[in-house]
């Protein structure tokens, strides 16, 4: 039996008369990499922000591990290990690259409000602030200040933020966005040693195909609001009613 770390049941959201998500159900697998896909307003981003606990639902539920979490505040659905990037980057400028992920992983401790303590008492967070810029490959730029770095190093960033934090979801909405062409590949890279060295599981919105179909196991396509299939790659990318709504032609033939 599958192991589900995350589930939306019945996950509904009105905005007056709009139904932006509409009586969808998702169960993301302990350890994979789903993907949400769909054309613009399928609701996408909004189902990320019910699941992360940024907005709450009309009706449903958002269960952790079995753990009805739907109502708590967002700090607690952090605490409790889920942790969530947006499309516009959002880390803090006028520190460095090191300074912005040893604050996540002091968060997450006892001593988030300790503000005059000895330095030395905060080594364990600089030690995992430091293995985090390792793994997405940041490390050289420890001492940089972070408005310094280009578009896809802070991008970097946040994933290094979220794995300081030791989330064990992470949400990244639209990870690629405004990034250069050449700066995708390193990005698919990074995220497969994450995937690799740490098990976390990954659950992403994203529109560039290369990436969903490269690193998925599982992808839902959403499409006004609902789930309009779900599989994997190979399932997703030969479905009819998937291509109408949103792959094209291009997908029509492939494997």
């Amino acid at each position: 039996m599958t192991d589900t770390i995350i589930q939306a049941v019945g996950l509904t959201r009105h905005f007056g008369g709009l139904r932006a998500v509409d009586g969808v159900d998702i169960s993301v697998a302990a350890g994979s990499f789903h993907a949400i896909i769909g054309p613009n307003g399928a609701g996408k981003t909004t189902l990320f922000n019910l699941l992360s606990g940024f907005m709450k639902p009309t009706s449903g539920q958002v269960l952790l591990r079995g753990r009805d979490i739907t109502r708590l505040p967002l700090h607690r659905i952090a605490h409790l290990g889920v942790g969530r990037s947006f499309q516009i980057t959002n880390v803090f400028p006028s520190l460095s690259v090191l300074e912005n992920v040893r604050l996540a992983a002091q968060a997450q401790g006892k001593d988030s409000l300790k503000i005059w303590a000895r330095a030395a008492a905060f080594r364990r967070y600089e030690e995992r602030a430091r293995h985090a810029l390792g793994l997405v490959g940041l490390a050289a730029r420890a001492a940089d200040v972070a408005a310094t770095l280009p578009h896809g190093d802070k991008r970097r960033l946040e994933l290094a933020i979220l794995l300081a934090a030791d989330s064990e979801l992470l949400l990244l909405d639209e990870p690629t966005a405004g990034m250069a062409t050449e700066q995708v590949p390193l990005l698919l890279e990074v995220l497969r040693g994450i995937r690799r060295d740490t098990g976390k599981t990954i659950l992403l919105v994203e529109h560039n195909m290369g990436v969903v179909m490269s690193l998925s196991d599982m992808i839902t396509v959403m499409h006004q609001g609902r789930v309009l299939a779900e599989g994997g790659p190979a399932d997703i990318a030969a479905n009819p009613a998937v291509q109408s709504a949103y792959l094209g032609e291009s997908y029509r033939h492939a494997p």
